[in-house]
């Protein structure tokens, strides 16, 4: 019976643990996804990985944007010619689970660009949403 009970324990653990990864990976899949989406200067695909809600929340250089369709509008503004955008590259510093529904992550962006190179640190709130990880704020510096 004791050996029973170990091996449920042990695969309740294996699969907590996968669960965990699994997010982990999707959630960094979105930041890949993102930064090749910018690269080819595709700002609405990079959007994707952005909550599709008019709660959305990024705060930049520029101050507060509440939405999606704002915070895509401003990307467009602000990005409008491929010099602008440059090529895209994203560094993790640290990625935390919060609970089952929310993440934190913390990194560094980098923007290689023909006009002069630009980066900062970002920090983004992700939160699962029917089975799927999306950014629901987003601080960038």
């Amino acid at each position: 019976m004791k050996k029973l009970s170990l091996l449920l324990v042990l695969i309740s653990l294996s699969y907590i643990s996968f669960s965990q990864s699994a997010d982990e990976l999707a959630i960094k899949k979105i930041m890949a996804d993102q930064a090749s989406a910018w690269n080819i200067g595709n700002i609405d695909e990079f959007m994707k990985g952005y909550w599709d809600n008019d709660s959305l929340t990024f705060i930049g250089h520029g101050g507060i944007t509440y939405g999606y369709n704002n915070t895509l509008n401003n990307y467009k503004k602000t990005y409008d010619s491929p010099a602008k955008m440059g090529k895209l590259f994203f560094t993790l510093i640290k990625l935390k689970k919060l609970s089952p529904e929310y993440y934190f992550l913390t990194g560094k962006w980098f923007l290689k660009r023909s006009m002069g190179d630009a980066g900062g640190y970002y920090t983004l709130l992700l939160r699962k949403i029917k089975g799927k990880w999306f950014i629901i704020t987003d601080h960038t510096s």
